[in-house]
């Protein structure tokens, strides 16, 4: 699926990523996570191809990222940044329609995604709104529902990118998009998320990637990753770190 071999990049003459190895894979939700400057959103620029690596290589099905020509790229590879931006007076469906355009499955498909899409962001209740009109966490859900349009309905063969999914929204919907994610990956989508809510990772994610210093600190399941030892080396925290009563996932708790 994607797989990064060696990566590294450089922004501003600094380096910010060094010798990250990873492999997504169908059907894994795999959670990013490190502290500011850890070079998290610099990952995902590098693995939607907004960057270019300063050596490594990225892969998509074998091929480098490089050598897909746009459209066939979209068709196959989605992403949410942290910020999108969008300062147009559209409606609702219309943003989330923008996730159709490079298909070409005819127009009362697209209208059949875009309604699945908003239902699955759980924004339904928006359509004919203005974009203009919602709120931050809103207007995060309709960007979901776009990039989900862009690769639905999911499968072996998709690759979505996420940065900080949940920043803006209630613990409510933090909760219910990350199902939603969670649900769209058991399709076979390969996710990778940013996140920053240690508990919503260990919840959702089926591995973690730790990042620090632009180096992966460790890859593997919450288990291995969410420990005492690495989550003070890495973010300073002390924590206590428990196992979920219910669901047996570890539960972190600051000291």
């Amino acid at each position: 699926m994607l797989r990064v071999e060696g990566l590294a990049v450089q922004r501003g003459g600094r380096q910010v990523l060094r010798g990250i190895d990873l492999d997504l894979r169908p059907g894994e939700l795999l959670g990013v996570l490190g502290p500011n400057g850890a070079g998290k959103s610099s990952l995902l620029a590098a693995l939607s191809g907004e960057l270019r690596p300063t050596a490594g290589q990225v892969r998509l099905d074998g091929r480098a990222l490089a050598d897909w020509p746009g459209l066939e790229r979209a068709r196959r590879l989605a992403v949410l940044p942290q910020s999108p931006a969008l300062e147009f007076a559209f409606r609702v469906e219309e943003v989330v329609g923008f996730g159709r355009l490079p298909h070409a499955s005819g127009r009362q498909r697209d209208t059949q995604i875009v309604a699945r899409a908003l239902a699955v962001a759980d924004i339904a209740h928006l359509l004919g709104r203005s974009y203009l009109s919602l709120s931050g966490g809103e207007r995060q859900r309709v960007h979901l529902a776009r990039v989900l349009a862009q690769l639905w309905p999911g499968g072996a063969q998709r690759v979505l990118l996420l940065d900080e999914p949940t920043s803006m929204l209630d613990p409510l919907h933090q909760h219910s998009i990350l199902q939603a994610v969670r649900e769209f990956a058991g399709q076979g989508t390969a996710v990778l998320a940013i996140l920053h809510d240690l508990n919503l990772a260990a919840r959702y994610c089926d591995r973690l990637l730790l990042l620090a210093d632009g180096r992966a600190w460790a890859l593997g399941s919450p288990e291995e990753v969410l420990r005492a030892g690495p989550l003070k080396a890495v973010f300073g925290l002390d924590v206590l770190v428990q196992r979920h009563p219910e669901r047996g996932h570890p539960l972190i708790v600051a000291r």
